[in-house]
């Protein structure tokens, strides 16, 4: 009789991060998590709330805020939970799962990423054009399209995955379940995954970072043509804040994943996925809120009217 090709492993154990004080850890990652989810939905909130932020751009600004609450909620509730257990442990299942709910949280974000440089670059460089092409319509089309494809994509090279064979070992040295650690895991040989998703990653990832290469030169050039320096200070300061979140996300990302693992120690790598999966969702909306004065006047408004709420309340 034919033997039946089943996985073995039921369960997965993370080492996380070893050697740290776990009070501190929790905390720490606590108030990182908390921030995080409220700064997010502080945005989506200001967004929904603020005629004046009723704008393509902070539309898809709430889409990024929704892409980190869900990446923050995928990531950060394991670490939280491997610094109060000392054996973190998942199902087979979970792991799978939170890879793929961290796979099309990073998909969606390059995604709206590229849609916000577009977004940029017709503002500044085709000014006259962009209430005509940056219409409701076309802005919630293109996010459902961001999601649609992300959910999609991630979905076809996660079941390529589950097809795999795992024996044994079950454990990974890493905090969450990410690509490279699940495939070590595997029995099987993984040249067909790892060709699959080179390609995905070249379309989803490769060819969106050229485009907002392309976009920034043009970008440039165009603000470098405005006569006066206020007007050049005015236009650098609307796409300054998103220049910064690219050079964040993609930043790390080329660090983790170009990088050959055998020149960084593991370490090292968890340093560096700590930066897209943890400090980006928290840094988004606190480097929008600085950078971005009508964020500011949205809150300071808010903050007036329920002052003024609270006094007339007495």
């Amino acid at each position: 009789m034919q033997e039946i090709n089943v996985s073995t492993v039921s369960v997965i154990h993370l080492l996380g991060f070893q050697d740290t004080r776990r009070e501190t850890f929790f905390f720490l990652f606590f108030a990182v998590y908390c921030v995080t989810v409220c700064g997010n939905l502080l945005i989506i909130a200001l967004v929904s709330y603020s005629r004046i932020l009723h704008t393509p751009m902070y539309f898809f600004l709430t889409q990024l805020s929704v892409s980190d609450i869900i990446l923050a909620s995928d990531i950060l509730p394991n670490i939280l939970q491997a610094a109060v257990v000392k054996d973190n442990v998942l199902s087979f299942t979970d792991c799978i799962a939170q890879f793929y709910f961290f796979d099309v949280s990073e998909t969606a974000d390059c995604l709206l990423l590229t849609v916000m440089c577009y977004d940029r670059y017709l503002a500044i460089c085709r000014p006259l054009h962009y209430t005509h092409i940056m219409t409701h319509q076309f802005c919630l089309r293109m996010v459902i399209v961001t999601w649609i494809t992300s959910a999609s994509v991630v979905l076809i090279h996660t079941l390529t995955i589950t097809k795999l064979d795992f024996r044994g070992p079950n454990i990974i040295d890493h905090f969450f379940c990410d690509l490279e650690p699940i495939l070590q895991l595997s029995c099987s040989d993984i040249t067909a995954v790892e060709i699959e998703v080179t390609m995905l990653s070249a379309l989803l990832v490769g060819i969106p970072f050229v485009i907002i290469i392309i976009s920034y030169v043009y970008i440039i050039v165009a603000i470098l043509q405005i006569p006066s320096v206020t007007g050049r200070q005015k236009a650098f300061s609307t796409c300054s804040a998103h220049l910064f979140a690219v050079s964040m996300y993609y930043g790390t990302l080329l660090c983790v994943y170009l990088v050959p693992s055998g020149n960084q120690s593991w370490n090292v790598t968890k340093f560096l996925s700590l930066l897209y999966t943890v400090v980006t969702p928290l840094m988004n909306p606190i480097i929008y809120s600085l950078r971005n004065k009508d964020l500011r006047n949205a809150v300071e408004k808010v903050i007036s009217e329920i002052y003024h709420f609270a006094r007339n309340y007495r």
